[in-house]
């Protein structure tokens, strides 16, 4: 989302409107709602607490979510700081998993989701996977909500217990590349072994959204802001 960097909230509630109409069973948001402060989103509450979905609305926090690429008057006002975040998840109706999980159960069939404060290789890595992963049985069908794509190359896509989908954001596919059916390039793949799109490993699948807003460059180029609608087919 990155909210500290709109200024058309015209254009965000267009956004927002879209992924309301997906009519989607499960909503999700994978991280950074803001660039440095909580406050950067207070003039988007009303518009991101329109998103419903029957079985709920569901976030993480990500690398920027905790004020840690900002100056602070004292170590109080930054944990004063994301905790007023994770008031403003509760006012939008999002369900903020802190290492935790969810049972989500439709016509008998039950899904885990689970999910993980960031972790990722070169950033603060504060999410606890065995946490979140306390008390779902080895069987279920796990759906994990892990900002940095590359827990799952580092932990999640090689752990004992299967982890069959984990959805991801952070990369923005660097907001500049080329994506065509012939040619798919972004600076992006420099840094992350899977910054956009679908990844699999042994029935294990990960896939990377590339980011509803934008951060530092203001704009993009030939790499779309998304909105990803998944649909989960038994086999």
């Amino acid at each position: 989302m990155h909210a500290g960097s709109f200024t058309d909230y015209d254009a965000v509630k267009k956004g927002a409107d879209m992924a309301a109409a997906q009519q989607s069973d499960l909503f999700v948001f994978t991280g950074d709602l803001v660039n440095h402060k909580a406050d950067e989103i207070d003039p988007m509450i009303d518009i991101f607490s329109k998103i419903k979905a029957p079985f709920g609305q569901f976030s993480i926090l990500g690398n920027h979510d905790y004020g840690d690429y900002t100056s602070w008057p004292s170590p109080e006002a930054k944990v004063k700081n994301l905790q007023s975040l994770k008031e403003k998840h509760k006012i939008m109706g999002f369900d903020l998993l802190l290492d935790e999980n969810r049972v989500i159960e439709k016509d008998g069939q039950k899904i885990s989701l689970l999910g993980v404060e960031n972790w990722g290789l070169g950033f603060q890595s504060k999410g606890d996977l065995e946490k979140s992963l306390r008390n779902v049985p080895d069987d279920a069908f796990k759906v994990l909500l892990s900002h940095d794509p590359t827990h799952w190359d580092e932990q999640v896509k090689n752990h004992p217990k299967d982890i069959h989908l984990t959805l991801s954001g952070h990369t923005h596919g660097m907001q500049i590349g080329i994506e065509t059916p012939f040619v798919r390039w972004s600076p992006a793949q420099y840094r992350y072994t899977n910054w956009a799109g679908i990844a699999e490993q042994a029935g294990k699948y990960l896939y990377v959204n590339r980011g509803f807003g934008f951060h530092a460059f203001a704009g993009r180029v030939g790499i779309w802001p998304e909105i990803t609608v998944i649909e989960l087919k038994k086999g």
